[in-house]
């Protein structure tokens, strides 16, 4: 195996602001209009349209918009993970 050096970083958190973690799940899901994945893209304008809102908010937004995303068409086809948190 091929060792891999990491670099630390140090990030100054304030009050209020907010942290997520998220496997490929939310991002690879097929869905909308055309069977298209979900990417990235809209993952994080779908995060900064909601990071004001407390975290259960958030949660229904996101669970809302994936199965919206889905629709009856379509299956989930890998974990999703997202992990919010805000100091």
């Amino acid at each position: 195996p091929v060792e891999k050096d990491f670099t630390n970083h140090k990030i100054q958190l304030q009050k209020g602001n907010c942290l997520y973690t998220f496997s490929d799940g939310y991002n690879d899901q097929f869905g909308g209009k055309n069977g298209q994945k979900f990417k990235s893209k809209n993952f994080k304008e779908l995060l900064l349209a909601n990071y004001k809102k407390p975290m259960s908010e958030q949660k229904k937004v996101l669970n809302d918009k994936l199965k919206d995303w889905m629709g009856k068409d379509y299956s989930q086809i890998d974990d999703i993970v997202v992990l919010g948190l805000r100091v």
